[in-house]
């Protein structure tokens, strides 16, 4: 049984070392440690720019988590101020409601900008890890990404198998970057035609 939970932990759980980059890539939420680890990296040097992305999710149609934001760019952006990151450091992408969209406007906003990342770090959750770098990768394929997790709801790549919630949340994943991946693929398929 040990190989089966090794294969899945080893598909959802994916971390990499941060290096030097030119942008860290915070998806949306409601929780603010993405946004402390992406403003300690920034403050390490490890990249000029941070991007915080997201309205709210697309499940609530509203942002839940504090009334005094009215968009997770907003909560996300203030955790990234009182973490030390400047304003100006802060880019904004304010527009998503999932994470395939926080991927989509993320390249918005940099082209805008005439800019794409050679490299990016993408700090996100560490059971969301793959979903999140799969969509960034389909959306940034010039950029080598650099997956930077943080532990949140107490789920680890070493625990989520032993409590039926944490198997909830992980299998749930695995359902979405198939069940997900899968309308993306087919939807591209349509558009060479």
């Amino acid at each position: 049984m040990k190989a089966f939970f090794d294969c899945i932990s080893d598909f959802i759980f994916v971390s990499d070392n941060p290096e030097k980059a030119e942008v860290i890539f915070v998806p949306g939420g409601d929780y603010p440690d993405s946004a402390v680890r992406a403003a300690e990296l920034y403050r390490e040097g490890f990249a000029p720019w941070v991007l915080p992305s997201g309205r709210f999710s697309k499940l609530t149609g509203r942002f839940t988590k504090d009334s005094r934001y009215g968009t997770e760019w907003e909560y996300l952006r203030q955790i990234l101020l009182d973490e030390g990151v400047p304003d100006s450091a802060i880019l904004k992408e304010d527009q998503a409601t999932f994470t395939w969209e926080n991927a989509i406007c993320s390249r918005k906003v940099l082209e805008e900008r005439g800019t794409l990342p050679g490299k990016a770090i993408l700090v996100c959750q560490a059971f969301h890890a793959r979903r999140c770098l799969m969509y960034y990768q389909q959306q940034f394929p010039e950029t080598r990404l650099l997956v930077c997790p943080v532990e949140t709801k107490g789920i680890t790549k070493e625990n989520w198998f032993l409590d039926a919630d944490k198997i909830d949340v992980v299998l749930g994943e695995m359902e979405r970057c198939g069940g997900q991946f899968h309308e993306i693929m087919k939807d591209r398929l349509k558009e060479r035609v």
